[in-house]
């Protein structure tokens, strides 16, 4: 016989839950959706925004930094609505309508009635990294997608014990693999879940190796795009996690679990949560779900965002607890306790949305977002750089005009020039940074370029006869990295060495 707290945990959801509309869940998400279609318009892109927008206009199975699924939808967003802020970012604010949604659903399916599925659905929209995921066209806000998908599938499986749900999974694993390799991590903790816990009598089913067979056919096409190309994309994750760990962008890994994945007045909430899982033998596949990315993203030393997208499962069955445990209370101590908790989630959401969206183009919420969110900052200033370069373009003598690059040091700038300059008639960006360098040395050998991006000691080393032609600013006059470590805009020279030879020694990863 079971144990009392453990009859509680293991029981299956009651028909009142199973009836229950989960149209209050919906509405949360679309509210949140609106919110941020109508704020996602105030600055301009973020630097990764051009990255993926550049990328856009070179459709490939795989590109340097990442799989190619983000650029894809980037490509259908701009074919769609133009170079709009709000058009572009619709995708990203979907991903997020989908995983409070998504996250609504596994507290109903793990048993919650209304007030369990409204709770958890208001702290997953009000928690900073999934609010901040909805505001920039990012891989990440489909990566959090496909992590909180499959913990929801995972649900189901074990819930009904229905085998066929492997094929849901193991096409959301493909699709998480063809958007970001991390999530890699994610799935490690699904067959450690398997492994470990009841759940591998999967093992014996042929739905379990199908749903793989699915992953691998939805993942092959970029698995072969790496083999032709030297699996360049593994060499920039190197080099991009030793400079996150050199630059201590690891550091407080632990901490902004509790104050950036999920919202902190829910910490309570998901640490349930977590001893729930693990205490049901029916679920407990989803705590190693948990565990096991945290544990190798810890010691690996990986971003604290990395595993984001596991805390919605756990807000949905510690939810689910409160809820059962509310139950015991007095009514007037179970409404207290109530309201106190959706103050609380609120409060410290209400704190994050003045951090993190762009709720005013001026005045105080401006200036306080802008002066917290580094994000935010580096959406700042692009159109004025495009047009600055037009103008040094536009003040050099005709025959410089006439066989004249523009070289770059990042991939903002080269998205940047890259999308909006065609409207100054300039050229296409040189550089080789991450997937620019995909693209080959120029075909027409400039012998005249204006160089951004650079460190005076570098465009020396690169190019001949270099001059400063010119600074990098923003009306607003915001600190950002173009405008702190970049500076100067150079016109130089040809290049000291041949283009051939500069590609043989790239790519450079950024």
């Amino acid at each position: 016989m079971s144990t009392p707290s453990t009859s509680l945990l293991d029981a299956m959801p009651n028909e009142q839950a199973k009836k229950g509309s989960v149209m209050p869940v919906v509405a949360i998400a679309l509210l949140f959706g609106m919110a941020h279609m109508l704020t996602n318009g105030q600055y301009g892109f973020h630097r990764d925004e051009w990255q993926f927008l550049s990328d856009a206009q070179h459709l490939d199975w795989g590109f340097v930094p990442y799989p190619p699924l983000t650029a894809a939808l980037e490509h259908v967003g701009l074919s769609m609505f133009g170079l709009s802020l709000v058009g572009l970012r619709v995708f990203s604010v979907l991903a997020q309508v989908m995983v409070i949604i998504a996250s609504g659903l596994m507290a109903r399916d793990l048993g919650g009635e209304r007030l369990a599925q409204v709770f958890v659905a208001v702290a997953v929209g009000l928690s900073p990294l999934p609010m901040f995921q909805a505001t920039e066209f990012q891989y990440s806000s489909f990566d959090l997608l496909w992590w909180v998908l499959i913990a929801w599938c995972v649900i189901r499986l074990l819930r009904d014990d229905e085998p066929r749900w492997w094929l849901a999974i193991g096409a959301l694993a493909g699709l998480g693999l063809q958007t970001k390799y991390s999530i890699a991590f994610g799935l490690t903790g699904v067959l450690a879940g398997v492994l470990l816990t009841d759940a591998r009598r999967y093992l014996k089913s042929g739905w379990f190796w199908a749903g793989g067979g699915v992953a691998l056919v939805i993942f092959a096409p970029n698995l072969v795009w790496l083999v032709r190309h030297d699996f360049v994309s593994y060499h920039f994750l190197q080099g991009i996690h030793a400079r996150d760990v050199h630059q201590g962008r690891a550091d407080g890994f632990l901490r902004d679990q509790f104050l950036l994945n999920a919202n902190l007045f829910a910490a309570p909430v998901w640490l349930a949560g977590l001893f729930g899982y693990f205490r049901n033998r029916r679920y407990r596949m989803l705590a190693w779900m948990y565990v096991v990315p945290l544990l190798l993203f810890l010691l690996a030393q990986g971003r604290f965002y990395y595993v984001c997208g596991t805390y919605p499962m756990l807000l949905a069955m510690g939810a689910v607890m409160g809820e059962r445990w509310l139950r015991t209370l007095k009514p007037a101590v179970r409404a207290g306790i109530t309201v106190l908790a959706f103050i609380g989630v609120l409060a410290i959401g209400a704190y994050a949305t003045l951090r993190i969206v762009p709720l005013a183009s001026d005045g105080p919420l401006r200036d306080f977002a802008l002066k917290h969110n580094t994000d935010l900052r580096e959406e700042i200033g692009w159109d004025e750089l495009v047009a600055q370069v037009a103008s040094i373009r536009d003040a050099l003598p005709a025959d410089q005009q006439a066989n004249l690059g523009i070289a770059v040091g990042n991939y903002g700038e080269y998205g940047a020039i890259a999308l909006l300059g065609p409207r100054y008639h300039l050229p296409t960006p040189i550089t080789t940074v991450n997937s620019g360098w995909l693209r080959g040395p120029p075909a027409i050998k400039p012998t005249t370029l204006i160089v951004l991006g650079n460190s005076r000691e570098r465009v020396d080393e690169l190019f001949v006869s270099c001059r400063v032609a010119g600074h990098v600013s923003n009306a607003l006059g915001i600190s950002n990295e173009e405008t702190r470590y970049h500076p100067d805009i150079f016109v130089c020279g040809p290049a000291r060495k041949s283009w051939d030879e500069l590609w043989r020694q790239g790519p450079d990863f950024g």
